[in-house]
């Protein structure tokens, strides 16, 4: 594993972020490799852009990550990025899904080559407005000009260090009558759910899949693992989340993005390494996690994502990719084209 600095403990949690992104720039140059499968063709379902105090991170930063890997089309995931600076509350997310709509127009001139960069969008809307939100899902599927798929309301919620620095949902937001109402709003419009949830959570989802069975669900983040306190005893962690994702694999409705495994609520602390961690290592960590996915909601409704640049805290790019490849090395050729390609392609409806 990556040394930590000489003489060093990792640093209390303090949010996704550890590095900006010049110097995560700077750091994950350290540790390069030539692509596995380089031919394996790959829709990246979960990334996000900006431009703010944050950093730039737009297209032109993401196309530079590919190290080679077969990059086909994105999804993009909504990340707060562009809203609106006037107007009602519940319509500057509009703003987003009209930036990325750009992007994604940009794209499919060929000004990136073969490569459609958001060819789909998962956007946001306040569903705690209930019956009240459709005008916002009307007004965010016009400004996406087709390629809106679904909506993303983040409901995690942790008592603990999971909870810091970040605006955290209410418990149980995913119960909530209002909520309900507004996922009601998205199926008769085409749109799916995007649930982001921590793993003590899970049951809540089960509670939605069981009264929105038409409703096209997506867990991301693979269940949202948790690793800092008080979530640090892994096998336990673990154990829990195993029986969870069982659980919701009954449900014929869901599929599950594999990956988030590099934002530092997992507690894997290769952030604080001084050279970032091999493929190798990557997939020594996470095997148990991505194998369970698998094993559990089979490979036809499991789609490898890379959540960047969120995950760079972590890793660069391609060993990011080179990791899901060396877990998956065995699986077969179907398999690996669900995994990579064919499930995101699916469950968000694109023009493959």
């Amino acid at each position: 594993m990556s040394a930590a600095p000489t003489g060093s403990q990792p640093p209390e949690f303090r949010g996704t972020t550890h590095r900006n992104l010049e110097e995560l720039h700077t750091w994950t140059r350290q540790t390069q490799e030539a692509p596995l499968e380089p031919d394996l063709p790959i829709i990246d379902p979960h990334h996000h852009f900006w431009d703010d105090e944050r950093g730039r991170y737009l297209a032109e930063e993401l196309l530079a990550e590919f190290a080679g890997h077969n990059i086909v089309a994105t999804v993009y995931a909504q990340f707060l990025a562009m809203y609106r600076e006037d107007g009602p509350p519940s319509l500057r997310p509009v703003g987003e899904v009209e930036f990325v709509n750009g992007i994604a127009a940009v794209s499919a001139s060929g000004r990136y080559g073969k490569i459609r960069l958001c060819e789909g969008i998962v956007g946001h809307a306040d569903l705690l407005l209930g019956h009240d939100v459709q005008p916002v899902l009307e007004a965010l599927v016009a400004a996406g000009n087709g390629r809106l798929r679904g909506i993303r309301h983040g409901a995690t919620f942790d008592s603990g260090s999971a909870g810091y620095g970040r605006t955290s949902a209410r418990p149980h937001l995913l119960l909530d009558e209002n909520f309900r109402r507004g996922i009601a709003r998205l199926a008769p419009l085409g749109l799916s759910f995007d649930a982001w949830l921590f793993y003590p959570q899970l049951p809540d989802l089960i509670d939605v899949l069981r009264a929105f069975p038409e409703t096209q669900v997506i867990l991301v983040h693979a269940g949202g693992i948790l690793g800092i306190p008080p979530h640090t005893q892994r096998d336990e962690v673990f154990s829990v989340w195993r029986s969870h994702i069982r659980q919701l694999a009954r449900f014929s409705n869901l599929s599950v993005k594999v990956g988030g495994l590099g934002m530092l609520y997992s507690g894997w602390d290769f952030h604080v390494c001084d050279v970032p961690p091999s493929s190798m290592e990557l997939a020594s960590a996470w095997r148990p996690y991505i194998e369970t996915c698998i094993e559990e909601f089979g490979a036809a409704r499991c789609m490898f994502e890379s959540n960047f640049p969120v995950d760079k805290q972590t890793t660069g790019y391609g060993v990011l990719w080179n990791a899901f490849k060396r877990i998956t090395q065995n699986a077969s050729g179907a398999e690996k084209a669900a995994l990579y390609h064919d499930t995101a392609a699916r469950v968000y409806r694109l023009p493959r």
